[in-house]
């Protein structure tokens, strides 16, 4: 490795879009990963068998349309993603299902009785996405651009958070629905920071949708990883960077790390005052994945589920809540919440002619090592009858598993920090600039800092922005556009 103006270590999509943003000001950049591969959770694997290619972690991407770095990368140009009609769906026990669709008159019209009321939550958000966007998607601590919208937003999650939850609704499909996508964030709930998702990818699936990458999340780090070489940047695989010496010499470098690993590597570099805040900042409960190759497609119940991107598998508002509840205190949940997402539903592609891959994951206590595989197909099989019997192979991965192929999940975490109220507002810690570390030249860009996890790049953008300020007098950012 040579001197170079900026090194990044990690090339997950914050780490990249780190490296992105500062190549396109001009800088030397060294990229530098620790795995043979590039991408972190955002790669497309053959897990199972030859010819089924399986998302490693992430797999629909509610942000990638609203995510202000991709909006400027031209993310669209650079890679075909297809916006699935039904957003998501939520299987109920017989035949019943809540569908989000794209158009959210359509889900207010299969809602029943609840139709107007999950409008008059879900309306004003559809209708200022792109406003919300700039405030969910920014740091806390920095005054809304949008006051309206911030307040908007606000009310509906206080609601939604709060044990009043349920008082504008009467039947099942509609609050099951929301409370399908608040388990995203993997805490008990009602809670503020499981509304303030359930709010957030919701009001984007009805707004500019869930899209899924033809080829698998991996299309969107090679659009990343070719822009970067088109600039210089210079990628190095296979190096786990225990320590800052063991980097080029650098004015700045940024660390698509964990908060906790980001203390181990900067060692002495960092005061004890900040340490010990940093030390603070918690980890959350996990996630162990199961992956399947199928025969065929998933048998659902409710047949509108068969072209979903992306369903929520676990029952009413209150079974979820209930398992939720059950993993926040340590325990396996026998009626386990199962995220599970079909892309080879809208790209064929991703299996063999007829068959297909199916991408499942569930929520279990930090650092379990119990395989997830009968409870997953067993949840599946309840909304399903008949999906064991499509199943040609799977591949699981344990929560202790999860983090041994990626330290940044640490216990299975794969928010990298539970993304709880408190810790979306102080990320690792209370900053106006929790990018910027007080070693100098020294950044933090992983799904550690605001504004915390999912497929965005704006960690790693923030970071990158703040560097190119304070360490190369750069105030304006970069083009990132395609061709420039």
């Amino acid at each position: 490795m040579v001197d170079v103006d900026a090194v990044v270590v990690g090339s997950g999509p914050n780490g990249l879009a780190a490296a992105v943003t500062l190549a396109r000001a001009g800088l030397s950049v060294q990229v530098v990963e620790r795995a043979d591969t590039i991408g972190g959770g955002a790669r497309t694997a053959e897990l199972t068998l030859p010819g089924f290619h399986h998302d490693v972690c992430s797999a629909v991407h509610p942000m990638a349309l609203a995510s202000g770095f991709f909006r400027r990368f031209e993310l669209e140009r650079r890679v075909e993603l297809v916006v699935p009609e039904l957003s998501y769906g939520h299987p109920l026990d017989g035949g019943r299902a809540g569908l989000a669709w794209h158009d959210l008159e359509r889900t207010v019209d299969g809602l029943g009785r609840d139709g107007d009321a999950y409008r008059r939550i879900m309306g004003p958000l559809v209708d200022r996405a792109d406003r919300m966007a700039q405030f969910t998607l920014s740091p806390l601590l920095q005054l809304p651009r949008h006051p309206l919208t911030a307040i908007l937003f606000g009310l509906a999650a206080l609601e939604q958070g709060s044990p009043a939850w349920n008082a504008r609704f009467s039947e099942e499909a509609a609050p099951a629905m929301l409370t399908g996508v608040a388990a995203h964030a993997i805490q008990r709930m009602p809670s503020l920071g499981t509304a303030a998702v359930a709010l957030s990818l919701g009001a984007h699936a009805h707004a500019r949708g869930w899209p899924v990458p033809i080829g698998g999340s991996q299309s969107i780090v090679d659009a990343m990883v070719d822009d970067l070489r088109a600039h210089g940047a210079t990628i190095t695989t296979g190096v786990d960077v225990a320590s800052l010496s063991e980097l080029p010499r650098s004015t700045a470098v940024l660390l698509d790390v964990n908060a906790h690993a980001m203390l181990d590597i900067a060692g002495d570099r960092l005061p004890d005052a900040y340490r010990r805040r940093v030390r603070r900042f918690r980890f959350g409960n996990a996630a162990a994945k199961v992956d399947f190759a199928l025969s065929g497609p998933v048998p659902w119940t409710n047949t509108a589920l068969a072209g979903a991107g992306t369903l929520h598998v676990g029952g009413t508002r209150s079974e979820i809540a209930h398992t939720e509840a059950e993993v926040a205190a340590g325990r396996h949940s026998a009626n386990p919440y199962v995220l599970v997402s079909q892309p080879s539903a809208a790209d064929p592609g991703r299996a063999p002619a007829g068959q297909h891959v199916l991408w499942a994951y569930t929520h279990v206590p930090s650092g379990s090592d119990v395989d997830q595989t009968e409870a997953v197909t067993a949840q599946i099989e309840r909304f399903a009858p008949g999906f064991r019997d499509l199943i040609l192979a799977t591949a699981s991965r344990t929560a202790v598993q999860m983090q041994q192929d990626n330290p940044n999940y640490v216990g299975g975490d794969i928010a990298a920090g539970a993304a709880t109220f408190a810790q979306l507002i102080a990320r690792p810690v209370l900053s106006t600039d929790p990018w910027r570390t007080p070693a100098e030249g020294l950044y933090l860009c992983s799904s550690s800092t605001p504004p915390g996890p999912g497929v965005h790049g704006l960690p790693g953008y923030y970071a990158a922005r703040s560097a190119l300020r304070h360490e190369f007098g750069i105030d304006s950012g970069p083009s990132l556009a395609l061709g420039r």
